[in-house]
């Protein structure tokens, strides 16, 4: 049974969501502030992490980027809840290393499909083989999961990863903002294709001047060549 960690101080909000997590066949554990969950989630070590951005004592992005900075929960998917639409909490919380983000108020059915999404990508084998796969100055170590960019190793997040894996998979072939959403976040209903976009950004910079093999298709998505 997958374990599921939700950090929201409005207790009926939480009751509701570990209702339906539960009536999902998920283990629901909760948290009503950020000291809180960043202990459950050390503790308990939950198979996602939904998380809202408003916590009273610590904010979630900084539980968020307290749990990307520790070895022990770096590799736990975060679900981010803001009642905020602001282009500037998107990208915060994708800097941080939120895997997705969700705006209140939100249906239920859409936060379970977030939820099942994210939880199918990460137990999926993303290693395609043994191999090493190298475009340019980056080189892609398939078993590892480590980037290098001229030797230098990259840290990127389990989401930046599998989207430059499936870039550089398919390199110069020309990918929509919708296949990429369905093929990186698992997505197979109409999503925001600005996450998409704000992952590109991301990764871009964490490339350095290597970032410039992923090229822009303008209005209808990305490709990735020499």
């Amino acid at each position: 049974m997958k374990k599921i960690l939700v950090v929201e101080d409005e207790r009926d909000l939480a009751d509701l969501l570990a209702y339906n997590l539960e009536k999902e066949g998920y283990q629901a554990v909760l948290a009503a502030t950020g000291l809180e969950g960043l202990d459950l989630a050390r503790r308990e070590l939950p198979d996602l992490v939904v998380l809202d951005l408003m916590l009273p004592g610590m904010m979630g992005t900084e539980v968020c980027s307290t749990l990307r900075r520790t070895e022990r929960t770096r590799g736990i998917p975060i679900l981010m809840l803001t009642a905020k639409g602001d282009e500037v909490d998107r990208v915060v919380g994708f800097e941080i290393g939120a895997d997705d983000y969700i705006v209140k108020p939100f249906s239920m059915r859409e936060l379970l499909l977030r939820i099942r999404a994210i939880l199918r990508r990460s137990g999926q084998e993303f290693t395609l083989s043994e191999r090493m796969l190298c475009l340019g100055p980056v080189a892609m170590d398939c078993a590892s999961h480590r980037v290098t960019v001229e030797g230098r190793e990259i840290e990127l997040t389990s989401t930046e990863y599998k989207l430059l894996l499936y870039l550089a998979d398919h390199a110069g072939r020309v990918l929509s903002r919708e296949l990429l959403l369905q093929e990186v976040w698992g997505y197979n209903f109409v999503g925001d294709t600005r996450t998409v976009d704000t992952h590109v950004t991301r990764l871009r910079s964490k490339l350095g001047d290597a970032g410039e093999l992923i090229k822009t298709v303008r209005g209808f998505g990305y490709k990735m060549e020499e």
